[in-house]
């Protein structure tokens, strides 16, 4: 990657509902820009749980985006001070012991709401990704 490129970070504790989300938008928009070369996007969490949350592939599924094969994963600080700004879910993970700028988006948790309540978190998500972009990612 060049010395211009963007890492934007999508972070939660469990990274299985709204950092899951946004890291799907952040791919679709990257992929919609023709950044694929300037824009890294990263996501993790704190302590990953095992699988992401049903309604929360339902809900993505309904806009053609497949979640069901995603693996909640574990993000380290180093990978966190490479990100050129990390966008926190709201979830208690506003302590991470990292050298970056970090975004608390307080979203509610998706986790066992109704597909209509994911729907709505899942759009908001998603124009909070394309802000995003147009902030750091504007090609």
């Amino acid at each position: 990657m060049s010395d211009e490129a963007v890492t934007l970070g999508f972070v939660c504790v469990q990274n299985a509902g709204r950092s899951q989300m946004a890291t799907a938008f952040a791919e679709r928009e990257r992929s919609r820009r023709g950044l694929d070369d300037e824009v890294r996007v990263l996501t993790g969490g704190t302590h990953p749980a095992d699988e992401v949350h049903p309604e929360v592939v339902e809900a993505m599924a309904e806009l053609d985006v497949d979640l069901s094969d995603r693996v909640p994963r574990a993000v380290s600080t180093a990978e966190l001070n490479d990100a050129t700004v990390v966008a926190t879910m709201g979830c208690s993970t506003l302590e991470l012991d990292a050298d970056v700028e970090v975004r608390d988006w307080a979203l509610d948790d998706p986790h066992g709401q109704s597909v209509d309540e994911v729907r709505q978190i899942r759009d908001e998500i998603r124009q909070r990704v394309s802000a995003l972009f147009d902030e750091y990612a504007s090609a």
